[in-house]
């Protein structure tokens, strides 16, 4: 150990320049990198601790940070950190602090006085509740309900931020002024996190069926990691935002196709229904969804 050259705080100069810059996402949210510790290399580095330091050239790094994620080999991915400084609607950071695995410190309306501020969604986001997916937005509404929609919006956010102002004004505790404004005010936090857990986070926020306006943050935050650690994270893309995990009936109904049977005799044999008794095709279950895997197989990135 006394041979060893002095330890230096590793710097990726790519992400340097990307610390407090302010990225925007709906009306008035944003994303900022306020700092990070580690990249590929802090990775790379914790798999080797065990063993010295190995090979160090680019393709052999790359080529264990890559086994490393296919085998769910998650620790060295730990040893990677960003904070963020994000602001977003209330909505949206219910959704966000269900990931437990991150370290957060609120903006606080009972020290301070909320800011006059609200999100409001494009006249093309106010769509109709999805029949397939029961926590998301399908078709399009008629043109006259988003238009309703939109002005009880403003209407009922400009009426609620007046409430709150004159009850300040008359003495009311912030804490207790601050209950009658709606989801759609603006709050900000710090948000740390390592990359093993932004990677899961992420993998849910990315997802297709994930509410519009989180994705539109995670991606702001994915875009943000891949500066931190490229390698890492074109891992992530490779195996697990871009990869399909088949359970036993769906690797069973591929046996079966592969022997040459249809989809929906494959699907039947394996216990993947996709139709109901009465005979009307399913929306939901596991064979509609083992079909929208064989979907994305079959359509080009």
């Amino acid at each position: 150990m006394t041979d060893e050259a002095p330890m230096t705080r590793p710097s990726i100069p790519e992400a340097d320049r990307l610390i407090g810059v302010k990225r925007p996402v709906l009306s008035h949210g944003y994303v900022v990198l306020v700092d990070y510790m580690g990249g590929d290399a802090a990775i790379v580095q914790a798999a080797r601790v065990s063993y010295g330091a190995g090979t160090k050239s680019v393709r052999d790094d790359r080529g264990l940070i890559r086994y490393l994620l296919r085998h769910r080999h998650t620790t060295p991915f730990e040893m990677v950190e960003l904070k963020f400084l994000i602001r977003l609607p209330v909505y949206v950071a219910r959704q966000m602090i269900r990931t437990r695995t991150s370290n957060v410190n609120e903006y606080s309306a009972r020290y301070s006085v909320v800011s006059d501020e609200f999100d409001r969604p494009e006249l093309v986001d106010v769509r109709r509740q999805s029949t397939r997916n029961r926590q998301g937005r399908g078709d399009a509404l008629p043109l006259e309900v988003s238009q309703k929609f939109l002005g009880d919006l403003d209407r009922v956010t400009k009426d609620a931020y007046r409430s709150y102002t004159e009850a300040l004004e008359a003495g009311v505790a912030r804490e207790t002024a601050r209950m009658i404004l709606p989801l759609a005010h603006y709050t900000e936090w710090y948000w740390k996190i390592d990359l093993h857990n932004l990677f899961h986070f992420l993998s849910l926020r990315l997802d297709p069926h994930a509410q519009e306006e989180i994705r539109r943050y995670a991606a702001e935050m994915a875009a943000i990691a891949h500066t931190v650690a490229p390698v890492a994270c074109e891992a992530f893309d490779e195996f697990q935002l871009g990869g399909l995990a088949l359970s036993r009936r769906e690797q069973r109904a591929v046996r079966e196709m592969l022997g040459g049977a249809t989809v929906e005799d494959a699907c039947r044999t394996a216990g993947l229904p996709t139709v109901r008794e009465n005979g009307k095709p399913m929306t939901t279950g596991e064979g509609v969804e083992f079909r929208e895997k064989l979907e994305r197989i079959r359509s080009p990135d």
